[in-house]
C-alpha cells in the first residue's frame, strides 16, 4: 500500500490487522503519535487523515491506500514550531508531555473545523461564524484527555494560537 506521512511517500507491505497507530511507529519510527489506551477513548494516538483528525488505533492502516497523514511530527514547518506548538510552549500547555502530540494534532484539526465554521454541541449560533469561547474548546477537545490535568493551559493555548491566525 502506498501512504503519504508528513509530506513524505511510503510504500508499505502489512499485515491487514496493523493499526495507523502501530505502522506509524513501528514500521515508520514516527513515536510521536502515543499508544494511551488503544481503544479510542484518550485521544494520545490522535492524526490528521485527509486533514481531519482521527484516533489512529482505531484504523486498520490497509485501508489507508492512497491516503495522506499528519503526524505530530508533521506539523512543524522548516522554520520551526508551527503557531500552534509555539502557542502551547509559551502558554505551558503539557506537563508530562505524553497526552501533547495527540493535543496538538487534535487541535490543528478543530481550528480548521472552526475556520470552516463547523457547529460543536455547544454552539450557540448555528448559522453564523463560529466563536471561540473556551466552552468551544473545551468541547471540541473533549475527546484528547490529559492525565495532569492541563488543561486550563490547553485551552488558553488553543485560544491563542487562533487569535494569531
Amino acid at each position: 500500500m502506498a501512504l503519504t506521512v508528513n509530506g513524505g511517500g511510503h510504500d508499505l507491505t502489512l499485515d491487514n490487522r496493523t493499526t495507523l497507530l502501530d505502522a506509524l511507529r513501528e514500521r515508520l519510527g514516527l513515536t510521536g503519535s502515543k499508544k494511551g489506551c488503544d481503544h479510542g477513548q484518550c485521544g494520545s494516538c490522535t492524526v490528521l487523515l485527509d486533514g481531519r483528525r482521527v484516533k489512529s488505533c482505531l484504523i486498520l492502516a490497509v485501508t489507508l491506500d492512497g491516503r495522506e497523514v499528519t503526524t505530530v511530527e508533521g506539523l512543524a514547518g522548516p522554520d520551526g514550531l508551527s503557531p500552534l506548538q509555539a502557542a502551547f510552549v509559551a502558554h505551558d500547555a503539557f506537563q508530562c508531555g505524553y497526552c501533547t502530540p495527540g493535543q496538538l494534532c487534535s487541535a490543528r484539526g478543530m481550528l480548521d473545523e472552526v475556520t470552516r465554521d463547523w457547529p460543536s454541541a455547544v454552539t450557540g449560533d448555528l448559522d453564523g461564524p463560529v466563536e471561540l469561547t473556551d466552552a468551544e474548546v473545551r468541547e471540541r477537545m473533549s475527546g484528547n484527555l490529559c492525565r495532569c490535568a492541563a488543561y486550563p493551559n490547553i485551552v488558553t493555548a488553543i485560544r491563542a494560537a487562533a487569535a494569531a491566525r
